[in-house]
C-alpha cells in the first residue's frame, strides 16, 4: 500500500478511536445507561452494520452470500470483547485522564513488548520519540490524574492489553472488512452473556443507547476496518506509538464539541506527542533506507 494511503488510514482510525472515547464518556457520564448495556449495544450495532456491508459486497462481486461464513476467529473476537467490556466498566469510575493514561500505557507495553520479542529493534531516535510521546501524554493528563480505584484501574489495564492483542492479530488479516465483521459477530454472544449476567443492574437510557449504537456502527465497526487495513503496513512499535495521539485528539474533540477550553498545556502536550510519533515513524524510514543502501552497496542494484 502506498505510504500516503497508510498515513491517511491511520489518521482516520485514530479519529475513530477518539470518537469512541468521546461517545463512551458522554454515555456513561451524561446518561443513566449502564456499562454492560452500552457494551452490548455497541458490539451488536457494529456486527449488524459490518454484516450488511459484507453481504452487499458479496452480492456486488456476484459471490453470493456463501452461507454465513465470515472471516475472523474466536481468539480475536474474545480479545475484542474483553477490550470493549473492560473499557466500559472501567470508565464508570475512572476520570478520563487517568483512564486514557492506563489504557494507552498498557497498549504500549503490549505492542512494543511483542515487537521487541519478535525482533523489531528500535534505534535511539525511535526510543527518544517513544519517550517524548509518552511524556507528553502524561503531562496532558496530569491535572486530571487522581488515585484511581484498584478494580477500575485493573480493568482499564486489561482493556489496553486486550486491544494490543487485537491490534497485533490484525496484522495478519487478509480481508479487513470480513475479518472485523466476523470478530464482531462472534463477540455478540459474549456481550449477550454479559448482559444476562448483570440483568439486575441494567439501566436503559434512550440517549445512552443512541451513543452506544453510534459508537458501534461508525467509530467501532467502520473504524476498526480502517485500522485493520492500515496496521499490517506498520511495525508493532509504530502502531503502538501512533495510538498515543488518541487522547490528544479526544481533548481536541472536547474543545470542538463539548466547549472545553484550549490551554497552553494542551498545545504543548500535543506538540510533544505528535513530535514523538514523528520521530518513531521517521526513524523507521531512515532505518529502511539505510538497509537499502547497504544492500545495494554489497550486492549491486537488482532491478
Amino acid at each position: 500500500m502506498p505510504h500516503a494511503n497508510t498515513v491517511l488510514l491511520t489518521v482516520l482510525a485514530m479519529l475513530a478511536f477518539a470518537g469512541n472515547s468521546l461517545l463512551c464518556r458522554l454515555a456513561l457520564k451524561g446518561t443513566t445507561i449502564d456499562a454492560g448495556t452500552f457494551t452490548l449495544a455497541r458490539v451488536a450495532a457494529a456486527a449488524a452494520v459490518l454484516w450488511l456491508i459484507v453481504m452487499a459486497r458479496r452480492q456486488v462481486s456476484r459471490a453470493g452470500v456463501r452461507g454465513i461464513s465470515l472471516g475472523g476467529n474466536w481468539v480475536s473476537a474474545l480479545a475484542l470483547f474483553c477490550y470493549a467490556a473492560a473499557f466500559s466498566f472501567a470508565y464508570e469510575r475512572l476520570s478520563a485522564g487517568t483512564g486514557a493514561l492506563l489504557l494507552f500505557a498498557a497498549v504500549q507495553a503490549t505492542m512494543v513488548g511483542y515487537g521487541l520479542y519478535a525482533g523489531e529493534l528500535l534505534r535511539a531516535p525511535q526510543w527518544s520519540g517513544l519517550a517524548l510521546a509518552l511524556a507528553g501524554l502524561v503531562w496532558l493528563m496530569l491535572p486530571s490524574l487522581a488515585t484511581p480505584p484498584l478494580v477500575s484501574s485493573l480493568l482499564m489495564i486489561a482493556a489496553g492489553i486486550a486491544w494490543g492483542v487485537y491490534s497485533l492479530r490484525g496484522k495478519r488479516a487478509a480481508d479487513p472488512v470480513e475479518t472485523t465483521a466476523g470478530n464482531f459477530v462472534r463477540a455478540v454472544p459474549m456481550a449477550l452473556a454479559l448482559g444476562a449476567a448483570i440483568h439486575a443492574q441494567r439501566s436503559l437510557d434512550g440517549v445512552g443507547l443512541a451513543y452506544a449504537v453510534l459508537s458501534g456502527a461508525i467509530t467501532s465497526g467502520l473504524g476498526y476496518v480502517i485500522w485493520y487495513t492500515a496496521v499490517p503496513q506498520l511495525r508493532a512499535a509504530t502502531a503502538a506509538t501512533v495510538q498515543l495521539s488518541v487522547p490528544v485528539i479526544t481533548a481536541a474533540g472536547g474543545i470542538a464539541l463539548l466547549g472545553e477550553a484550549l490551554t497552553l498545556r494542551l498545545a504543548l502536550s500535543a506538540a510533544a506527542v505528535l513530535g514523538g510519533i514523528a520521530l518513531v515513524i521517521t526513524g523507521k524510514r531512515d532505518e529502511v533506507g539505510q538497509r537499502t543502501v547497504d544492500h545495494r552497496g554489497a550486492g549491486g542494484t537488482h532491478e
